[in-house]
């Protein structure tokens, strides 16, 4: 991609998968794990800011930011300059055994700006999944107990320990036994599907279902609070549909930790590092969690994950958790960086491009009956679609269909829950940019709506195309 060049609007030049594409994909399939999954035959080649080109020369404008990692666009300038003067220098020499300024920089810096109370102390890892189990046995360490409590539709990770953790899609744990920790799952509070049967006009009951759950089930039947060694919880739900928590929820999560010596261990995996409008989701809240677990955004695409902790909590002694590739000086180099930029501007255009997406996409819900919900922080929005009753379940995720359809028109997005479209794009979009992605997400939902399931191909060829929930509003 000639990186001179700003795209107004996605470009589609040949049917996809193109010819290119299919020999790549024809490869992969032949020697890539058969557990991943892929959403569409996008064969990326290059990619700036918001826009991606693939190996046949089409140009997609990319709402998904791979995964909400990219949180600075594709290949800002001035993390790939950082980068590259950061590989002239030291590549990589293993922080668990060995002494660089990078790790006491990056680390005093989080220590400055996270939600987790000063003093503070970190250990980086190289995911998010290795963030997560690193607090689970530091929680384990700390407290000595041996219980967790989660909650539902959560996603923590595949590792063995995290995956004990994570319950928003059964695949992700057929056929691998029991669980290696003990968790006991709680319902999350949805305002719009509220599990407790709260009416929408009362919605500090469904807010503290779950709160009372803990203390007047759990506690009292199979959840012993002195065995309970940590609350893990997100508080925008990632993979279970982009739900932001009521504050009453986790301030009432955090009142049952201190009251029973628990810990509370925040997941912004997903939420952290400027997504929702604020450097972390935790500050929507005045959250003040004992373990904080950050990843994906931090570092603009390089592997990086960070399990940072109260510094009377991370007391384990030298050998107890480390991580050979965790902290390496590239990755940090890009995380300072990226969070200077974040702190430049970027949180900021987070919060008020998001809003305009959020009021745009309401407006969409207003004409198509077929959207149930528009929820969202920042730029961590999600667009809930109604199933279509009668249908058989693989019929019935109408946001399966206008993925597609986004898709054929040059729109990046994916799914998340149920049937819910996840809205994660890079943070430097811009309001115009996000006026074109509306638009285009519009067209998307008209053709999704009126076309049949049956028609669409999984080879996804061409057609000929040319926003908070209520609980949240007020977390500020």
């Amino acid at each position: 991609m000639n990186t001179t060049i700003e795209y107004d609007r996605p470009r589609i030049r040949l049917p996809f998968p193109g010819p290119r594409a299919k020999r790549i994909m024809a490869a992969d399939d032949r020697f890539l794990s058969r557990s991943y999954t892929r959403s569409y035959p996008l064969v990326a080649s290059k990619a700036r800011g918001v826009w991606i080109e693939d190996v046949d020369g089409n140009v997609f404008l990319d709402c998904n930011a791979g995964v909400a990692v990219c949180a600075t666009g594709h290949c800002h300038p001035e993390i790939v300059s950082a980068i590259l003067k950061q590989s002239e220098q030291l590549i990589h020499m293993c922080g668990a055994d060995y002494y660089y300024e990078l790790l006491p920089r990056l680390a005093s810096k989080l220590d400055e700006i996270a939600p987790v109370p000063s003093p503070s102390r970190v250990l980086f890892t190289s995911s998010g999944t290795e963030a997560v189990e690193a607090a689970l046995k530091l929680a384990m360490h700390f407290t000595r107990r041996t219980k967790f409590i989660a909650f539902f539709n959560s996603f923590h990770g595949r590792t063995m320990g995290s995956l004990s953790l994570t319950s928003s899609k059964a695949a992700q744990r057929r056929g691998f036994g029991s669980q290696a920790l003990d968790v006991t799952h709680v319902p999350y509070p949805c305002c719009h599907r509220c599990p407790f049967g709260a009416r929408p006009s009362a919605p500090t009951n469904c807010c503290m279902g779950a709160v009372d759950w803990i203390e007047n089930r759990l506690f009292k039947t199979t959840v012993p609070p002195d065995e309970c060694a940590a609350i893990v919880v997100e508080c925008v739900q990632g993979e279970g549909g982009y739900i932001p928590a009521p504050r009453d929820f986790l301030l009432g999560l955090r009142r049952i930790c201190d009251r029973h010596g628990i810990l509370l261990i925040v997941d912004e995996v997903q939420s952290g590092m400027g997504r929702t409008g604020k450097m972390f989701a935790c500050d929507h809240y005045g959250l003040k969690p004992d373990i904080l677990c950050l990843a994906k955004g931090i570092a603009s695409g390089l592997p990086l994950g960070v399990c940072m902790a109260r510094d009377a909590i991370m007391d384990w002694p030298p050998g107890a958790h480390a991580s050979t590739f965790g902290g390496n000086p590239v990755a940090l180099a890009s995380a300072l960086k990226t969070i200077e930029l974040l702190e430049g501007g970027l949180v900021s255009n987070s919060r008020m491009v998001g809003e305009f997406m959020i009021e745009a996409l309401r407006e969409i819900r207003r004409n198509h009956a077929s959207i149930s919900d528009v929820r969202g922080l920042g730029l961590m929005i999600g667009v809930e679609f109604e199933p279509s009753h009668g249908q058989p379940d693989e019929d019935s995720r109408l946001a399966e269909r206008v993925i597609r359809e986004a898709f054929r028109r040059g729109l990046i997005l994916l799914t998340a829950g149920e049937n819910t479209v996840r809205w994660s794009p890079p943070l430097v979009l811009t309001r115009e940019q996000a006026a074109v992605a509306i638009d285009i997400f519009a067209e998307a939902v008209q053709a999704a709506s009126r076309s049949a399931p049956a028609t669409l191909p999984q080879a996804f060829p061409l057609s000929a195309p040319a926003l908070a929930h209520p609980c949240c509003e007020g977390a500020d």
